[in-house]
C-alpha cells in the first residue's frame, strides 16, 4: 500500500473505476473518465486528502480508498467524504479492509474529524464493510439518482474519526505534513 502518483497510477485507477461506472449503479458518473482526467482528480485532491493505492506484487494498483472534502464552506473543513474501489478480481481477500483501514488512520492523524460514505442501494457488500469499520448510517435519500435503468437510493454513512471538543479545533494537515 502506497500514497498515489497520479502520472504513475491514473491509467490503472482509471481501469479499476470504469466498470463501476459502465456496469454497475454503483457510481453515478455516466461516463468513466479517462486516465488523463483521473490524474488531474487525483492532483486536486492530494495536496489536502490521501489517495491511497493497494497494488499487487508486480506494483501495479488493484485497488484505491482516497478522501476528498465534504464541502467547500469553512467550517467543514474537519469533514470529508471517503470513497473506496477495487478491482472484482483482487477482492474478498481483505485487501480493501486494510486500504480503507490506513485512509482513515491518515485522517485521524490529519486532524479530521468525520468522515462519510454515499453507498448507493443496494450494495450489502459496502454496507458491510462500512458497517464493520464503525460507520453509522445516518441518512437516506431515496429515489435520488437515475441510474442502470432505474432510481437509486443513497445511504449515508458517518464515521466519527475523534470526538468534537469543546473548545476550537485544531486545524486539519494535509497528508504532506504526515511525512509518509
Amino acid at each position: 500500500m502506497r500514497h498515489v502518483d497520479p502520472a504513475r497510477d491514473a491509467a490503472a485507477c482509471a481501469a479499476i473505476y470504469a466498470p463501476y461506472v459502465e456496469g454497475t449503479a454503483m457510481s453515478f458518473e455516466e461516463v468513466a473518465p479517462d486516465a488523463a482526467r483521473y490524474a488531474a482528480r487525483m492532483a486536486a485532491t492530494i495536496e489536502r486528502h490521501p489517495w491511497l493505492v493497494l497494488a499487487d506484487g508486480d506494483g501495479r494498483p488493484v485497488g484505491f480508498a482516497y478522501a476528498s472534502p465534504h464541502r467547500t464552506r469553512a467550517a467543514y473543513r474537519w469533514a470529508c467524504e471517503v470513497g473506496i474501489y477495487v478491482d472484482p478480481m483482487a477482492q474478498g481477500v481483505g485487501g480493501g479492509r486494510r486500504l480503507y483501514e490506513a485512509l482513515i488512520e491518515l485522517l485521524r492523524r490529519q486532524r479530521l474529524r468525520i468522515a462519510i460514505a454515499g453507498i448507493t442501494l443496494p450494495n450489502d457488500a459496502s454496507v458491510g464493510l462500512h458497517r464493520a469499520l464503525g460507520f453509522e448510517q445516518y441518512g437516506l435519500q431515496p429515489k435520488i439518482g437515475w441510474k442502470a435503468g432505474a432510481w437509486r437510493d443513497i445511504s449515508w454513512w458517518q464515521l466519527e474519526l475523534a470526538p468534537p471538543g469543546k473548545d476550537p479545533p485544531a486545524e486539519p494537515m494535509g497528508p504532506q505534513r504526515l511525512g509518509g
